[in-house]
């Protein structure tokens, strides 16, 4: 047997026997604990980059962990492969979206395989494949019928580069593209929807239910969905003349209690009551301009607090129901039409923007909350009527207080659960004015998209009918190959793919020529991988209901509110649908930190990319599966080292020697001169600790501590061999020693774990189908220990004690340590910390 670690020989060569012998194939086994492990599956963008190494190496040492300690464990692969990169690549490389995307799904593949990741290559799904796309569609008609598709035309946001539509999840916080980063703009378009708001209180309260994710990503979700309890309030709506009409808009607010400091009300730009207020008035022309302006502005920089606000009044009123007053209505570019319902009222002195625009338009700021200790509180309190019209104040005040100049509701205390907020909407539900209501910041999910690379709509528009789903027996709407991209052609420039007839009339038809938001591939995906080859339905429900719900999760932060929130939306969808019967896709979540290079992300474009296969060309996958584990806790981000990769490529070696000397020991039959001596206990004693620490660490995802610990064990072991001659050791303890880190060395370094296991310790079958290793706790404890022993808190000796030693003989040992030191001295006070140290005072 060779002393010499030749990962690329042996790393091929245990490849492909894995493959032959279907080693990863698994089935359900009612007998076995289940254990579904999965990770964020990939785009097809080209080769993979060392995010891809840290991700699915984390997932495969659980996996293969979990499979050794008797788990039935499902861990499948498969390739989100629809998008606008594969467009974009096919454009600038003149192939076909499907040609670029293949060819990168078998190259990624390749890679995949070479690094030993432990997938069920059985169950790979690729979103692209009629195969998959066939049952989006189905899902799609699903929804419809339960009432969660709508199309509508409302303002959505743009991407000049991408000439698409985005949902608002995709629209990034300086009102970028989340893809290409171009800055979005607005437009008036109609889309198909799907109503993830009917779901939106669940999908909040749920978020309880979810103690193995990570605070961070339920705190997102939860600002995301943003539920506010308030009270929506009706302005009745003045006429040119200024009298009050049926007419009536709708307010939500958290703040009832502020109402009697309302003095203007505000319009979105965007709401459909500002042209029909300003047509044929001197008031058009500034109003206008507001709304154009606002146009050019994402939604992100029309809401940032420090911006100027710009405005116009329109010329018209509306009345406060709470005092009957007349107040002015003007449009303002600050208020959004996608938050609430793109009417405002303003109460200046306690809303810093409605301050601002106050300040800037010369209208009055009343105060209607001050805090308890405010000088002014004691006049207001006991007025009648508005006293104050204006404040000096340099800001509002939005915090708890009492009420002022508010009427009857003068003197009661207000802010959040105030005894203010709840009397006022009574009143106004009484008078008929208003109403309690929820409203959430969570909006439709709009799913469109005017790109030819995605799944087809299966919808048909008819002159008669109106719109029609296609009948489930004619899915798929199989995309046409013959589009040319290059030419900027998308589904709607296709004849042959948007003619068609009613399924209802048989009229002639017009086909939907959008496509589906990419989302919608991965929304639902790890449950395709309990059934992947059923032609017959989405899954089979005896399947899904044993693999499922996934029990690890593991992907980027960035996808916490993208793909992780609508895969809970569909999640409890296909409950309700009695497909599943279970309301959360993901029992716990792991989100990897990324991997850094001179303290920046890996780019291109900074030039600053280690590429993976040219790390294994040169160490092989093992080191640098081991490498990118030891470097860092999986959920912090790592920086590259070099010098680190050469290290860990050392210390492979030094275990390859170690159990090839031990095997080449045993194979010659030599025999232990001294089993049991005290170094050999020591040596089994520190192996069962590190197997209690790997095992333990692999279950908190702290990988990389976990490798230090065996780090720990082979210089052990080393310092075993060099302390004691060939011929007084232990034998057996060296070979239990040998195994053991192999076995736990598996789930990392699986190749060179495997050559050692079959072809140098001669084990049989695969290690990665060997038992785990048993940790035991008494063979891991000590029997004695070394304590410190302190006079007047200085360090003065140590001394070594059996661990169950009585504490009265311990402090004899310990001040016959330290006689020297306390001798013609009075010893005041002793205290012995249990397995640590004795401490000693003296006078």
């Amino acid at each position: 047997m060779s002393r010499t670690y030749e990962p690329h020989a042996i790393e091929t060569k245990w490849q492909h026997a894995w493959e032959r012998d279907g080693l990863y194939s698994v089935t359900e086994d009612a007998t076995k604990p289940k254990y579904y492990l999965l990770e964020m599956f990939p785009y097809p963008s080209g080769d993979i980059h060392m995010g891809h190494v840290r991700n699915y190496t984390i997932g495969d040492v659980v996996a293969r962990q979990l499979s050794m300690r008797g788990h039935q464990v499902l861990h499948p692969i498969g390739w989100d492969a629809f998008g606008l990169p594969a467009e974009n690549a096919a454009i600038k490389s003149k192939t076909h979206p499907a040609e670029w995307t293949y060819a990168n799904i078998e190259k990624q593949a390749a890679s995949f395989k070479r690094m030993g990741f432990s997938y069920d290559w059985d169950r790979t799904v690729v979103t692209c494949d009629e195969s998959y796309y066939r049952w989006g569609q189905w899902i799609f008609l699903k929804f419809w019928e339960r009432g969660l598709v709508e199309r509508k035309s409302s303002p959505v946001n743009w991407c000049p580069s991408c000439k698409t539509v985005l949902a608002n999840e995709q629209v990034l916080g300086g009102g970028e593209c989340w893809r290409c980063k171009s800055v979005v703009v607005k437009r008036e378009l109609e889309q198909w929807y799907f109503k993830i708001t009917e779901y939106a209180d669940e999908l909040l309260d749920d978020l309880d239910a979810l103690p193995g994710w990570p605070d961070r990503v339920k705190a997102m979700q939860a600002n995301w969905i943003g539920r506010s309890e308030g009270a929506e309030v009706d302005f009745a709506l003045c006429d040119a003349g200024g009298q009050p009409t049926d007419t009536t808009i709708t307010v939500f607010t958290t703040r009832p209690d502020t109402l009697f400091g309302c003095t203007f009300f505000l319009l979105a730009p965007e709401h459909p009551l500002v042209h029909e207020l300003v047509h044929g008035t001197e008031h058009a022309g500034p109003v206008l301009e507001v709304v154009q302006a606002a146009a050019k502005e994402t939604a992100v920089e029309r809401a940032m607090g420090e911006r100027e606000k710009r405005g116009a009044f329109t010329g018209r009123y509306v009345i406060n129901p709470v005092n009957g007053e007349k107040i002015p209505v003007w449009v303002a570019d600050y208020v959004l039409m996608e938050y609430g319902t793109g009417a405002v009222m303003a109460v200046p002195c306690g809303d810093q923007r409605d301050f601002e625009f106050a300040r800037k338009y010369g209208l009055p700021i009343p105060p209607v909350v001050l805090p308890e200790d405010d000088p002014a509180l004691e006049t207001l309190r006991e007025a009648q009527g508005r006293v104050i019209d204006d404040v000096t104040w340099e800001c509002a005040y939005d915090g708890p207080g009492i009420m002022v100049q508010s009427g009857a509701f003068t003197g009661m205390p207000t802010g959040k659960g105030g005894a203010g907020v709840n009397a006022v909407t009574r009143w106004l539900e009484d008078h008929g004015a208003g109403r309690f209501s929820i409203n959430f910041r969570l909006r439709d999910w709009l799913i469109s998209r005017q790109r030819y690379w995605g799944n087809p709509i299966p919808a048909v528009h008819c002159p008669q009918c109106g719109l029609v789903p296609v009948p489930e027996s004619e899915l798929p709407v199989r995309l046409p190959r013959d589009v040319d991209i290059t030419k900027g052609e998308t589904l709607a420039d296709h004849p042959e793919f948007f003619t068609t007839t009613c399924p209802t009339c048989s009229g002639p038809a017009r086909r939907e020529t959008d496509t589906m938001d990419t989302f919608t591939c991965s929304s639902w995906y790890y449950l395709r991988y309990c059934d992947a080859r059923n032609d017959g339905a989405i899954w089979e429900r005896e399947k899904a209901g044993y693999w499922m719900p996934v029990d690890q999760y593991i992907g980027g932060i960035e996808h916490a509110i993208l793909h992780l929130l609508y895969s809970r939306f569909f999640t409890k969808v296909f409950r309700d649908m009695g497909l599943v019967d279970f309301a959360e896709p993901f029992t716990n979540l792991l989100t990897q930190g990324m991997v850094k290079k001179d303290g920046e992300v890996m780019s291109k474009s900074k030039g600053n990319v280690v590429a993976p296969e040219d790390m294994v060309a040169e160490f092989g996958a093992d080191t640098l599966r081991a490498y990118i584990l030891f470097m860092a806790p999986p959920d912090k981000d790592l920086e590259w080292s070099y010098d680190g990769l050469e290290g860990m490529f050392r210390w492979l070696n030094r275990v390859w020697r170690l159990v090839t000397e031990v095997a080449e020991e045993s194979a010659s039959g030599a025999e232990s001169a001294a089993p049991g001596d005290a170094a050999s206990k020591g040596l089994r004693r520190e192996m069962h600790r590190v197997i209690g620490k790997v095992t333990d660490d692999i279950a908190r995802f702290q990988l990389n501590t976990s490798i230090a610990a065996m780090m720990e064990l082979t210089n052990a072991a080393y310092d075993y061999r060099k302390s004691v001659d060939a011929d007084s050791r232990d034998h057996a303890c060296m070979r239990e020693v040998a195994e053991t880190l192999t076995l736990l060395l598996a789930p990392y370094v699986p190749h060179m774990s495997e050559e050692l296991w079959r072809e140098v310790l001669r084990g049989e079958d695969s290690v990665h189908g060997q038992t785990w290793p048993a940790f035991d706790a008494s063979a891991a404890a000590a029997e004695e220990i070394e304590m410190a022993v302190q006079v007047n808190g200085k360090v003065r000796s140590r001394i070594t004690v059996a661990v169950d030693l009585p504490e009265d003989d311990i402090m004899t040992t310990a001040l016959a340590s330290v006689a020297s030191h306390t001798e013609g001295k009075e010893i005041v006070k002793t205290v012995v910390v249990a397995g640590k140290l004795v401490s000693v005072v003296v006078r």
